[in-house]
């Protein structure tokens, strides 16, 4: 019998501290009218000192297990997806792990930036698929904060911090994640990076942007990668219920939805209340979804985000 992954319970969660457009056009030359015009976004929320990537997952992890009912000790992988790891090593999914008490599972991180928590999810689809486990959480991390360079009113308003998670099971094929597409291309890195890292000497170092670029790439890329999914699965545009995009710019998501003909209501949008989270977006906005009652049985559902590096993905499943 061939088996897929279904997911089959969501967890989510943001640090207290919250971050509004007001509050930046005290340190950088903006306005809440510029931001909010540019990029949709109204408020982030930001670690507060001290506060580590392992801690706002270990937190929507736990969120996750609390409300399902799920054993820690029966959880078989965990895979995090982050780009602030707490440290260059040891992995941050084995600080969740340990913090989880999940001694039965093995656990490692992904680094494709925001299209990390795709990379992740693919991945986990893929070992369950294998028969190798039967579940898997998979979490999406990234406090950003940490990352960015408050002076630069080009980048600093886009991001915040967030953690998302979700537990994926066995299913029969046809059911839960029916198709997935990754791609990347390392001839565009230069265009969304960091400028520094342990290899460098110089520390994590802070994100660097060039925006109209990263624009133009996103809305063709993903819409592009959708289309190779759907025609995976056997699907077309017209199939879809709703799309869970990577909560980048209010701008690439309507683009998005434009080129895939989608309605407003049949799109998640959660970028005004959390800005940018990286490789937490999908996960807190399909948390968001699956708690509001947005996800009925049987919808299709599209998960798609683009990242530094250039990565891009999608991925297509039944609910």
């Amino acid at each position: 019998m061939a088996f897929s992954s279904r997911i089959t319970a969501t967890g989510s969660y943001l640090p207290e501290n919250i971050v509004t457009n007001d509050d930046l056009a005290k340190k950088v030359d903006t306005t809440n009218e510029w931001i909010i015009e540019r990029t949709g976004i109204k408020q982030r929320h930001i670690c507060k000192d001290g506060e580590l990537t392992s801690d706002i997952a270990y937190k929507a992890a736990q969120r996750l297990i609390e409300t399902s009912k799920i054993d820690a000790q029966d959880i078989e992988l965990i895979i995090l997806a982050t780009t602030t790891p707490d440290l260059t090593f040891p992995a941050t999914a084995t600080t969740v792990q340990a913090k989880l008490g999940a001694k039965n599972a093995f656990a490692f991180d992904i680094q494709a930036v925001c299209s990390g928590f795709v990379f992740a999810v693919s991945t986990a689809n893929n070992f369950i698929k294998s028969g190798q486990v039967k579940n898997a959480l998979v979490i999406g991390a990234d406090s950003l904060s940490k990352i960015v360079n408050w002076e630069d009113r080009n980048t600093c308003v886009l991001f915040g911090d967030g953690a998302g998670a979700v537990f994926l099971e066995q299913c029969e094929e046809g059911k839960g994640i029916i198709a997935t597409d990754l791609n990347s291309d390392g001839n565009l890195n230069s265009i969304l990076k960091t400028n520094g890292g342990p290899s460098l000497n110089q520390l994590s170092g802070v994100i660097e942007m060039q925006g109209k670029e990263v624009f133009k790439h996103a809305v063709t890329k993903m819409s592009s990668s959708v289309n190779t999914a759907l025609e995976k699965a056997n699907l077309t545009k017209e199939d879809i219920n709703l799309l869970i995009p990577h909560q980048a710019n209010i701008r690439i998501l309507e683009g998005v939805a434009k080129k895939l003909k989608l309605r407003d209501d049949q799109v998640i949008i959660t970028v005004d209340k959390h800005a940018n989270t990286s490789a937490a977006s999908i996960p807190l906005a399909l948390d968001e979804a699956f708690r509001g009652n947005r996800i009925k049985d049987n919808d299709i559902i599209v998960l798609e985000a683009l990242g530094g590096g250039l990565t891009w993905g999608s991925i297509i499943l039944k609910w």
